[in-house]
């Protein structure tokens, strides 16, 4: 009899499993894929799961504040970890990373904020198509601050999806909404998030980086919350646990995609999220994206799929000037570390 499966979440960088089996079963099929396989299946169950996420929260900002709805989002998935944490103990959250954790907190609680309000604020899929601006942030970012070298093609991909969002915002025709600013200031966050996301999947436990993550903004949520503080009436409850659920198997899905593979090679799957938006959003909201979105929307991602493709050449290049030095380097040691008398003559 095979055995039954585990619903406790396994700690360490090669396992994810779920407090649902259903996911743990999804886990183990996706075991025979090849890595980069496995890396793009991980992206897009991300995709579905935060499409699913997202929706709930539109859902519940009917009712409560978003500030108070990201409060119930952490808690909620604090308490699906627990498991976890009760099997791994504190061990399981050992690290010599925890500055490094803390800022990722601050900026995803920043990031978190601006998005709940913008989702309580825009249509659904005009939201989640501001959020693709996130690689554009990324590569200014990059260039400001990390002070990475951005040629010209990159720098025209930019310009060309900043002008996707603008189609989206339209300026000239409406004020651009508060909404539409949330959103990009949260995409802006994001980008940074990611980053640090993927510094931290180097070398901690997957499951210890979603822990930290609602084990320290669960109580930094609570404070903004307070000061909107309504009880959820009980029909809400079920919609604040399943986005407790909802955002922890996202997380773990979007760790591991990223544990998995490059950025920018599963990056690019992250646009199936605007498919989903516009299903949820005609199913459960009775929107439909006009079509000033999906145009929008389509620069933004051609932009975005471009600068990846061009980061990834930059990085081959740089990898093989680096695997040339070192090869001429090691053909020229037998010379230099010939013990003396060793030489033929």
């Amino acid at each position: 009899m095979a055995p039954r499966p585990s619903t406790v979440i396994e700690s360490g960088p090669g396992h994810i499993s779920s407090v649902m089996s259903p996911f743990h079963r999804i886990s183990r099929s996706f075991a025979g894929l090849s890595p980069p396989v496995r890396a793009m299946l991980w992206m897009v169950l991300a995709c579905f799961v935060f499409s699913i996420l997202n929706a709930l929260i539109r859902a519940t900002s009917h009712y409560l504040h978003p500030f108070q709805v990201a409060f119930f989002r952490n808690l909620f998935g604090l308490a699906f970890m627990l498991p976890w944490l009760m099997r791994a103990g504190l061990t399981g959250l050992q690290t010599g990373r925890f500055q490094l954790y803390f800022w990722r907190v601050v900026i995803g609680l920043a990031s978190m904020l601006t998005w709940f309000f913008a989702l309580a604020l825009l249509p659904f899929a005009q939201a989640v198509a501001l959020s693709f601006a996130a690689p554009l942030f990324a590569t200014v970012l990059a260039a400001t601050l990390l002070g990475e070298t951005v040629r010209a093609r990159r720098w025209t991909a930019t310009f060309v999806g900043f002008a996707g969002v603008l189609v989206i915002v339209r300026p000239g025709i409406d004020s651009i909404s508060l909404g539409a600013i949330l959103a990009l200031v949260s995409a802006a966050l994001s980008s940074v998030s990611v980053i640090v996301v993927k510094q931290l999947s180097r070398t901690e436990p997957i499951n210890a980086v979603v822990t930290y993550m609602v084990l320290l903004m669960t109580p930094m949520s609570l404070v903004p919350a307070l000061f909107h503080w309504v009880w959820p009436p009980l029909e809400v409850w079920p919609l604040l646990v399943g986005m407790g659920l909802s955002g922890t198997l996202g997380h773990l899905c979007y760790v591991r995609s990223l544990h998995m593979a490059d950025a920018s090679a599963v990056m690019p799957f992250d646009y199936t999220r605007l498919l989903f938006a516009a299903i949820l959003g005609w199913l459960f909201f009775s929107e439909i994206p006009d079509l000033w979105t999906w145009v929008g929307a389509a620069v933004i991602v051609a932009s975005a799929l471009y600068i990846a493709h061009r980061e990834g050449i930059a990085r081959h290049a740089a990898g093989t000037a680096e695997a040339a030095t070192k090869a001429a380097a090691s053909a020229a040691e037998p010379t230099l570390n010939v013990p003396a008398g060793g030489r033929n003559p």
